[in-house]
Formats: C-alpha cells, structure tokens, sequence
C-alpha cells in the first residue's frame, strides 16, 4: 500500500482500457442542456451514471431539486470521520448542443472515436471527462488505501452551460450540509497540454445587450440620407468609446486599479500558447505594458460579440432604424460587479450617448473569484502535482474563462483548487471536441496522487 501502487494502479486501469469504455457510456448521453428534449437525459445521467459509479464507492447520494433548475443536483458524500479534512467536488454533466452535422467525417459528438492519439466526443473536455477523472482517481485510491483517508463530498449539476440556474440557491439552502475545507474540482484548460496547471479562481462575466431605436421603420437612403441619423453608425461610435481600436478598455470602472505582486510573481512563469490548433497571438492588442498572460489570467477584456444593423443578409439602401449589438465584459477580482452596467451608463451618456439603451443578456452573472497564490493549500497541491509528474506546474491566479466558482468562495466560504484536465486547442464548445490519451492518462496520475497526498495527514492546518 503506497502512493506510488494508487498511481500504478489508476495507469493500468488506464491502458487496460477501462476508462475509456466509462467515458464512452458517458459521452454517449446527449445531454445538452439548451435543449428543452433533453430533460429527461438530463436526469439519467445523474441517476443511472453517476450515482451507481459513487454508490460503488461507498458514498450516500440524494438528489436536490431547486424550481429555476431544468434538472436535479445530484449530492454525494463519504464521511469516514469528522476530524479529518473534507473536500467537496463539483462537476457538470450537461453539454453544449451536438452540432451532429459540423463534425468532421467519421467523427460523431454521442461516440467516443480515437483518431491518432486523441479521443473525440462531445463533454470529454467539458466536463464529462473531466469527472470522470477525479472519481476514478478516488477509486483508485480508496482500492488501495481501503479508506480515502478524507471525507469526500460531491456535487453534480446538469446546467452550467445554461449559466448554472439554481445552483446558488441550492449551495445557500444547503450550506450546513456542504461544508468542507477546501473545494477541489476540474473544469477548463491547462495552460498548455503539456504541463500540469492550477488555477485558483476566475474571471468574472457578464452579457449585455446595447439597443438603438431612432424611429418607426427604415427610410430610403437617397431621399433622406444626410438628414437622419442612421443608428449603424452611431452604435459603431458608441463601441468605439468603450475600447480603443487596439483592444484597450476605455471605461475606468472596468480595469482593476493594479496586479497584485503574488499575481504578477506567478504569471511570469505562465506563457500563453494555444498550440497547432490555436490562434496566433498578437502582441499589439489589448492593455498596454502586460505581459500575454497577465492580460488573459489578470486583466479585464472586452469583447463585442455580435453587432446587427438593417437586412445584413440582404442589404437594402434604406436607412435602418434600429441598431443592436452584444458585449461581453470578463473582469477580474477588483471590479464591483454590482456597478459594471452602472458605470457603463455613465460612460455612455459623458461621452453623448444618452440614447443607447442597456440591458443585461441573461439573468445569471458569474462573479470574479481568486484565493492568493501564496495560500499554504496552493503550495500543497503544487507539491503534489509536482511529486506525481515529474514537471513544474503552472499557477494561474484565475481561470481566463468563467465559472460559478463564487459560489463556492462567497456563499459556502471555501478556498478553491481547481486541476484542469483539458488544453486550449479541445475544440471545447465547437464541432471534434477531444482531448489527447496521454494528457488523460496524466491528469488521472495526478488526481490520483493529489487525492493520496490529500489522506495521508500531511495537509495544512484546518481552519475550523
């Protein structure tokens, strides 16, 4: 009974083939949350997938129902004793659509396929094979160990590509029962696949819709063309004023006031590179003086994410009458959420905009998360990962994307370790979604290591 037998054990059941069968049942449940069809695939994957597979394990499982919720929350723990540290995961079995068509030839998004050392299907990256990871870890070494030497408890939900409806209800209703020491969860990229990351948090997000309405219906453009405003136009000048044609954030209340020097220490050892499959990084764009990562993992960004005027399918020489676009704000911890369309609204109207009407895009904001760098359960997991691979792992002080992790920071009082097991190029969201073999295999060597470490009583003190 070692670390290294738990770690042996979890690469065999790895080559043997036995994970990739688990994640091929799994993939092959189309449960895409956007989809009001799925509902009931929603629920079977919690209570025909999931709860068996921590049954196995000795957890007790109950679902949670929550009104604003399409599907349960699947609950499981494994309290072996009160004393020792407790650490609650957190996943998602829900998917974002198929897009069946989109995929290339023989590719299909409900069959795990292998094809040249990758193995594609729709929720490997996101997060089907993500979970799958940390719960075969566990198995593992609960196989070896024959206790977790840990109290595990699990959260399941089959709605964050919706934006995670009812999850902070039920955590907040719940908080008694979710109590732990620290979360310890998998979502999102790597820094690179090759190297072993954690991040600590992420950036917050939010939507929001930008309208102009100047009259009735479109006038033809060369009867009134110079005597009318034509909104097109205006929205461009409104966006302009938000963002420098460079990328650069003009809106003061959307910028944190500096990088925090733990941050900056960390990110000086991250370089940003999405590999073959990723875009070229442009050095010229965005906030000036910042290194690629500090921009993506400690800056704010502004995106415009669609812009409509007139027919643009079919133009017509008429003036429209309407203009409409979507922006998308990512921000990090520093930014009062509370005052982001607040402080856009100011902008707007200083600079003559008072016509541009506002309104959030969705009800659900995801809020800007980090714990410090510096915290003495990063510098335990880092060790860890470490230990298992042989490698330096990155640091990220947030995830560039976002996340409900204020959730689980601000509502139940948690430190948050977050272990990736996907990489920039996974085509997550998109058509041949995949993630390589061996980054699998790693991520289960170190999951089951961190695990192992995480029982073996040398942890930081708990703050109970």
């Amino acid at each position: 009974m070692s670390r290294q037998a738990a770690i042996d054990r979890a690469q065999r059941h790895f080559d043997e083939g036995h994970f990739q069968q688990t994640l091929a049942r799994r993939v092959a449940a189309p449960t895409e949350s956007q989809n009001p069809e799925r509902a009931e695939q929603l629920k079977a994957y919690l209570t025909q997938e999931m709860q068996p597979a921590f049954e196995a394990m000795g957890f007790a499982c109950r679902l949670l129902h929550h009104p604003k919720a399409k599907a349960p929350f699947l609950w499981a723990e494994r309290i072996e004793d009160p004393a020792l540290p407790t650490a609650l995961g957190y996943g998602h079995g829900d998917v974002i659509r198929g897009l069946d068509k989109e995929w290339k030839s023989g590719l299909s998004p409900w069959t795990l396929t292998e094809q040249a050392g990758r193995w594609y299907g729709r929720g490997i990256a996101d997060n089907k094979g993500q979970h799958s990871v940390n719960l075969q870890a566990m198995a593992c070494v609960l196989a070896e160990r024959g206790r977790l030497g840990f109290n595990a408890k699990y959260l399941i939900e089959m709605g964050e590509e919706t934006g995670s409806p009812g999850l902070r209800d039920v955590c907040a209703e719940n908080r008694n029962l979710m109590q732990a020491d620290l979360l310890i969860a998998s979502d999102g990229p790597r820094l690179r696949a090759e190297r072993p990351t954690i991040f600590l948090g992420s950036r917050g997000c939010i939507n929001f819709e930008l309208t102009i309405e100047a009259r009735a219906g479109a006038h033809h453009s060369g009867n009134w063309g110079g005597l009318i405003s034509n909104p097109g136009i205006q929205m461009a000048h409104a966006l302009a004023s938000l963002v420098s044609a460079t990328g650069e954030i003009l809106v003061p209340e959307w910028k944190p006031a500096s990088l925090p020097e733990s941050v900056r220490r960390v990110l000086a050892d991250c370089e940003v590179n999405g590999g073959a499959d990723g875009p070229e990084i442009e050095p010229g764009w965005g906030q000036p003086g910042l290194s690629p990562a500090e921009r993506v993992f400690g800056w704010s960004s502004f995106e415009v994410l669609a812009f409509k005027t007139g027919n643009p399918d079919t133009p017509v020489n008429a003036i429209p009458a309407r203009a409409w676009a979507c922006g998308q704000l990512r921000f990090v911890v520093g930014i009062d959420p509370n005052d982001i369309l607040s402080a856009l609204r100011r902008h707007l109207d200083r600079h003559g905009f008072g016509f541009v009407q506002i309104k959030p895009a969705r009800d659900e904001l995801f809020k800007a998360t980090r714990i410090d760098p510096d915290d003495d359960w990063v510098r335990w997991a880092v060790d860890s990962l470490a230990r298992s691979t042989g490698k330096k792992p990155a640091v990220l002080p947030n995830l560039g994307g976002s996340l409900p992790n204020d959730i689980f920071t601000d509502v139940l009082g948690l430190k948050t370790i977050w272990v990736p097991h996907s990489y920039p190029g996974c085509s997550q969201h998109a058509p041949n979604e995949h993630l390589p073999a061996e980054l699998l295999r790693e991520a289960l060597t170190v999951m089951t290591g961190l695990y192992w470490d995480l029982g073996s009583g040398t942890v930081p003190a708990l703050s109970r």
